[in-house]
């Protein structure tokens, strides 16, 4: 997906962030790589178009953007903290061979908030992980139970 990077800057000005070139490179980047990247590999992809950029430059933003809710930071994965740039309700699953992270739609209306009783509680954020193996593992693996 090819966005606009007048609507990046627009979008991170409607939550409050000042659109830097590098904020509005990280964050086209997540938009266009929709495959849950690491800040490593965040860095090692846009340092070569951008040679100015420090991988703590690349951590600052990260967090500005998930604390302005621009960009979700997943926790699924043991070894990385992962970043994904679509913020709309959906759940993720991970493979349990090859490591990936596919984001999985949910059902029109499901509501994370609702489905549990919290009351006195402000909920902010709920996150649904899947685990297991995806299509082309499972099917690598002659469909074989894993």
């Amino acid at each position: 997906m090819i966005i606009n990077e007048l609507e990046i800057k627009r979008g991170l000005q409607n939550r409050g962030i000042r659109p830097s070139n590098k904020r509005v490179a990280v964050m086209k980047y997540l938009i266009e790589n929709p495959v849950h990247p690491t800040v490593d590999e965040i860095y090692r992809d846009l340092h070569k178009s951008i040679p100015s950029l420090s991988k703590t430059t690349v951590y600052n933003t990260l967090k500005i953007l998930v604390g302005n809710g621009a960009v979700l930071s997943l926790l699924i994965d043991d070894k990385n903290c992962r970043y994904d740039g679509f913020t709309h309700s959906h759940a993720h699953f991970i493979c349990n061979s090859c490591g990936k992270i596919f984001d999985v739609g949910l059902k029109e209306g499901y509501n994370f908030n609702g489905t549990v009783d919290l009351k006195g509680f402000n909920v902010k954020s709920a996150h649904l992980y899947f685990s297991g193996y995806c299509e082309l593992c499972n099917s690598l693996a002659g469909n074989c139970e894993q």
